[in-house]
Parts: structure tokens; C-alpha cells; sequence
């Protein structure tokens, strides 16, 4: 099987990214839509506004986001199809999780990233 990975969408595409996920619910900010080189944008895996707006990348809220946000990630219905897109794309090419925070060690994607790894597992 094939990796996941997190990266900045403000980093440059590389072949090695693979299939390209924007994982943000909102465009980001000074990425135009034709150089942004993604895949698939699946703003519905995002965090919900609430959340998000709640977390608004505070490091000490880390450890309380990353459980809410994994509970939303339970309770939303459009975590199993995301769940089967992404097992179905890794037979084949990497998976690069996009997203526009600042902090590399404490954001969504990451989260992400380790809910997808477990649901692989099976």
C-alpha cells in the first residue's frame, strides 16, 4: 500500500504527492484554483465553522480539537465514501492531504491522516 501524507497547499506539487485532497472547507487564501494542482477538494471532511472557529489554531486546544474533530469525523456521513475514495486511490498512487494552517505539528489534516490510517487498517 501506498502513504499518506500532510502537506501545505502553499508548497510546491512534487510527482511523488500523488492523488492531491484539499481537506480545508474554505479555498485558501492566494491559491488560484488552476495552479493549485489538487485532486479533489473535500471540504465536506473538514472540520465543521464551529470547530474550526473554536480550535482557531491554538496549540493548547490541540488535544481537545483533535477528539472533537474525531468525533465529527464518526458522526459524519461522508466519512465513509471519503474513507473508500481514499483505499481506492492508494492501490495506486500516494495520498497528500492539502491544507493552508500555518502550524505544521497541530492541524486537521493530521488528524485526518491518523482517522484514515486506522480505518485502512480495517
Amino acid at each position: 500500500m501506498n502513504k499518506i501524507s500532510c502537506k501545505r497547499i502553499y508548497e510546491a506539487y512534487e510527482e511523488t504527492d500523488g492523488f492531491r485532497i484539499l481537506v480545508d472547507r474554505l479555498w485558501p487564501r492566494g491559491v488560484k484554483k488552476e495552479k493549485a494542482n489538487i485532486d479533489l477538494w473535500a471540504k465536506e471532511i473538514a472540520p465543521s465553522n464551529e470547530l474550526r472557529k473554536w480550535f482557531s489554531h491554538i496549540p493548547e486546544k490541540y488535544a481537545a480539537f483533535h477528539e472533537r474533530y474525531r468525533k465529527e469525523l464518526a458522526d459524519n456521513p461522508a466519512s465513509e465514501e471519503f474513507k473508500d475514495l481514499c483505499l481506492q486511490k492508494i492501490q495506486d498512487n500516494a495520498i497528500t492531504l492539502l491544507y493552508s494552517a500555518k502550524n505544521e505539528q497541530c492541524n486537521h489534516a493530521l488528524v485526518l491522516k491518523e482517522w484514515l490510517m486506522e480505518q485502512m487498517r480495517g
